[in-house]
């Protein structure tokens, strides 16, 4: 027989571990670069830019558009990495919480 009390608590437990999970994203940290280590962005796992370094070679004004494209680059680079860490990580701390059930898909929760 279904335990509806049993589920519920089950539900509970694992919207606790998907929030502690959330929370812990801000620990995790993904650093990507451009043209060969040129540009490098640094990205937390709430796809928040936490810095960005250019190298001292590019600092010219002549090359303005370029390291305009670098940076974009680095920091698309480093946001899908952190993308990708972020989902790993909340189905690591939800992993076995959980019966297989059909149709119920926990990945998309709050990412």
């Amino acid at each position: 027989m279904f335990d509806m009390f049993g589920m519920m608590n089950k539900l509970k437990e694992v919207q606790g571990k998907v929030q502690e999970a959330q929370d812990s994203l801000q620990f995790i940290t993904v650093t990507a670069e451009a043209g060969a280590g040129l540009v490098k962005a640094k990205v937390n796992g709430h796809k928040k830019v936490i810095s960005i370094d250019i190298d001292d070679s590019l600092l010219n004004k002549d090359d303005k558009e370029m390291v305009s494209d670098l940076i974009v680059a680095a920091i698309n680079k480093a946001m899908d990495e952190a993308g990708e860490k972020a989902k790993d990580e909340l189905k690591r701390k939800t992993e076995g919480l959980l019966p297989n059930i059909p149709g119920l898909d926990l990945n998309n929760l709050g990412l």
